[in-house]
């Protein structure tokens, strides 16, 4: 069914005279009998009555308009999932480049540093100059951990996105990957860079010029950049500096209203249920369950995109009038009709309960204002108990007039007893 008020063509504040109004006016011009020739006229007309029985009921109404404006607010959050999707999209290419940029730039010097090592030392201060240079002049400046962050993601309320906390998780488990790889590169190039030095210093262990270069080499030498696992740990630690506390979003509860019959409640059958998102789901009635029991179904709510979880359905159940029998609580109520001389004097009869016919004893001087309890022949209180049957009698006369019982009622009002 299409929104009530745009059918009616009234607004959402309208009030019951605006609606009946606009009832009257469209019922009329789309009524079947002035479009013979429109064949969608008959179902229009359904429309529009459909319309107005929504908006001139206050329950069905507000009903109504706290479904839309749920509807409204999950057409939102979905929205809000799509954009977060694609920013945690565009913040994992983001990570797995700087990963990149991070094994690069270490294998780089990981490398320049063993063939450094690896020359005599003789020719380190020179070298080291060059080397220097060079690496000034090719090397981007260093960035820390903080910097690389704001320089990928930027600053705002858009760091603090949920999702980007799938990009924190893939760049960590990149980060130890990629630092594992490096780690064991650089301690293989290290050691074979250790052992063609210690060679060369026991070559030249005797000549002073060699060894005062050997020093102002090592002065020139520039200090040791941090190795990859360090610049991960940081990176990391940025990320879930920056997105802690993001704790995944709920979709809203969706609240529904069953009728069972009272019979369905009292076999504790499986009822179904069609829902306001098209979906049908089944409730199983269970002990404990009466008139205006609320049932809340885990799991069962609307279904929203990740990482949005899924909520929860939320019924209430009402029991549908019976012919017979009035609920209240667990406790069922029926009415038995007894006859005069039966309420003055009392009489054993049958009263009908859910199981069939049971006994029941009707004492002398009984009157309209009386009931007789029956225990156990209720509703399952869920607590291994059950509710009661409640007999309330009714004083009714014969359907004719009985010139004897007349006598007898005007002997009593003049005080005459026979």
């Amino acid at each position: 069914m299409r929104d009530p008020y745009s059918v009616l063509g009234v607004k959402r504040n309208a009030d019951a005279d605006e609606i009946k109004a606009a009832w009257r006016s469209k019922a009329k011009s789309v009524h079947p009998d002035h479009n013979l020739d429109d064949p969608s006229a008959t179902g229009r007309f359904a429309e529009v009555g459909q319309a107005y029985d929504v908006l001139k009921d206050p329950d069905k109404r507000r009903r109504y308009d706290k479904a839309a404006d749920m509807h409204q607010t999950i057409m939102q959050q979905r929205e809000a999932a799509r954009q977060a999707e694609e920013r945690a999209k565009a913040a994992r290419a983001n990570a797995e480049k700087v990963m990149e940029e991070l094994a690069r730039a270490n294998a780089q010097r990981a490398q320049n540093q063993s063939q450094a090592q690896a020359k005599p030392k003789a020719a380190a201060q020179s070298q080291a100059h060059a080397q220097t240079q060079t690496n000034n002049a090719d090397e981007p400046p260093v960035e820390d951990a903080e910097d690389m962050i704001e320089r990928i993601f930027g600053s705002g309320d858009e760091a603090t996105d949920a999702a980007r906390e799938k990009a924190a998780a893939q760049a960590k488990a990149q980060a130890q990957q990629q630092a594992q790889q490096q780690a064991q590169a650089q301690a293989q190039a290290q050691a074979k860079a250790k052992a063609d030095a210690a060679a060369d210093t026991r070559a030249e262990a005797g000549s002073e010029t060699v060894a005062s270069a050997d020093d102002n080499a090592a002065k020139a030498e520039p200090a040791p950049k941090q190795p990859l696992p360090m610049q991960a740990v940081e990176l990391v630690a940025a990320l879930v500096r920056r997105w802690r506390g993001a704790p995944p979003e709920k979709a809203p509860d969706m609240t529904a209203e069953v009728i069972v019959t009272l019979d369905d409640l009292i076999a504790q059958n499986t009822v179904p249920m069609h829902l306001a998102d098209e979906r049908d789901v089944k409730l199983p009635l269970e002990a404990g369950m009466t008139d205006g029991h609320v049932v809340r179904m885990k799991g069962q709510g609307l279904k929203m995109p990740s990482p949005i979880a899924r909520g929860d359905l939320v019924v209430t159940v009402r029991v549908a009038r019976h012919e017979r029998f009035r609920l209240e609580g667990f406790d069922l109520h029926t009415v038995l009709a007894i006859s005069l001389e039966d309420a003055v004097l009392g009489t054993e009869t049958e009263v009908e309960t859910p199981g069939g016919k049971v006994p029941i004893t009707i004492p002398a001087w009984s009157g309209s204002d009386r009931s007789i309890t029956l225990d156990g022949l209720g509703l399952a209180d869920g607590d291994g108990g059950r509710g009661a049957l409640v007999v309330e009698l009714r004083v009714v006369l014969w359907e004719k007039p009985d010139e004897k019982v007349t006598d007898l009622m005007k002997h009593m009002r003049h005080g005459l007893y026979v």
